[in-house]
């Protein structure tokens, strides 16, 4: 298989393109020539926000294009349009943000989604910019030709948003740690290589349409994602389990200063953690254990010093120690 990946470098693109190489597959990447690529990779150079920066795609014919893009959608409607005709199939990295707020627990790919969204658009939200971005792809490739992959909460090695890797510093630092409850909460992520090696089967088996991509819901719960990452990194940090209700009177906000967590019964629980998967989990979809998920990401901060890369275009994530300390006080 001959695979095009636009990226290539950081997160998923990274998990995409050693998922491809480990099956043998012939691949190419398009990016800014800003990180080193795993040997074997043919390198081709461009800007995506830059005029002409596709002029490197010029030529070429391959199985596959997977793309990550997440901020204007023009980028994507460029990119589309330029390799119709030259590959077989677009595999677009989306979201769940696409569905319109808020959709109802157990929600599968036929709920609504936002309105308003253009494939030809400047950057606007993320939840438009992503739905843009889907409409670039499937109007340049056609329904049949295009994969949509809504993704949920990514976890696993190479993150670059700083949800598991805060938690996992949290744990090292030591001390009581502000778990927010309850222990049995059940959460809903999707490893990055597990997601990487779906999209590749996805390829090889020429699905087509949206699919909705977490793991499928009891995989794991609040509680095994914080005790594997008590146990990886060595027990140093104390589990101090806290009602929401705590937590919320006191300010924290879920999901950015306490990563991953939402109260349970929210509309934003419903949103994260509760949607159907059933439709990627029967075209292929495994996912490893949380323990394992942990363990990796935690082995892999210790291989670069312990410092997660972070996104400029995302968020600050973890929860400051004097508030934490505070709310473990009352």
């Amino acid at each position: 298989m001959r695979l095009l990946v636009l990226g290539g470098t950081e997160f998923v693109g990274r998990a995409v393109v050693e998922a491809a190489l480990g099956r043998g597959w012939e691949v190419t990447v398009l990016n800014r020539g800003r990180h080193q690529l795993p040997d074997g990779v043919r390198a081709l150079r461009g800007d995506r926000t830059a005029p002409d920066g596709l002029a490197a795609l010029a030529e070429g014919e391959w199985d596959a294009v997977v793309d990550t893009w997440s901020a204007a959608p023009r980028a994507v409607y460029e990119a589309a349009r330029l390799l119709r005709g030259r590959a077989a199939r677009y595999v677009y990295v989306s979201s769940r943000s696409v569905y319109a707020w808020p959709a109802p627990a157990g929600y599968d790919e036929s709920a609504p989604v936002v309105e308003g969204a253009e494939p030809d658009a400047a950057m606007t939200d993320y939840a438009r910019d992503k739905r843009g971005a889907e409409i670039a792809a499937v109007e340049a490739f056609g329904a049949d030709d295009s994969v949509l992959v809504r993704a949920g909460l990514i976890l696993g090695p190479y993150e670059n948003v700083g949800r598991l890797p805060w938690w996992l510093g949290r744990m090292a630092r030591g001390g009581p740690v502000l778990a927010p409850g309850p222990r049995e909460l059940p959460l809903q992520y999707i490893d990055v290589r597990d997601m990487a090696e779906w999209i590749l089967g996805a390829v090889e088996q020429e699905l087509s349409g949206p699919y909705n991509m977490t793991s499928p819901q009891g995989h794991a719960t609040m509680g095994s994602l914080l005790d594997a990452c008590v146990r990886v990194t060595g027990a140093a940090g104390r589990l101090s389990w806290t009602d929401p209700k705590v937590i919320l009177d006191a300010g924290i906000e879920p999901w950015t200063q306490l990563p991953v967590w939402v109260p349970a019964g929210s509309d934003m629980h419903d949103f994260l953690h509760s949607s159907d998967v059933s439709r990627a989990v029967a075209t292929g979809l495994t996912c490893r254990p949380v323990e394992e998920t942990v363990a990796d990401t935690w082995d892999w901060l210790q291989e670069i010093g312990g410092t997660a890369p972070m996104r400029a275009d995302r968020t600050v994530k973890g929860l400051d120690p004097e508030i934490e300390a505070k709310v473990l006080g009352k």
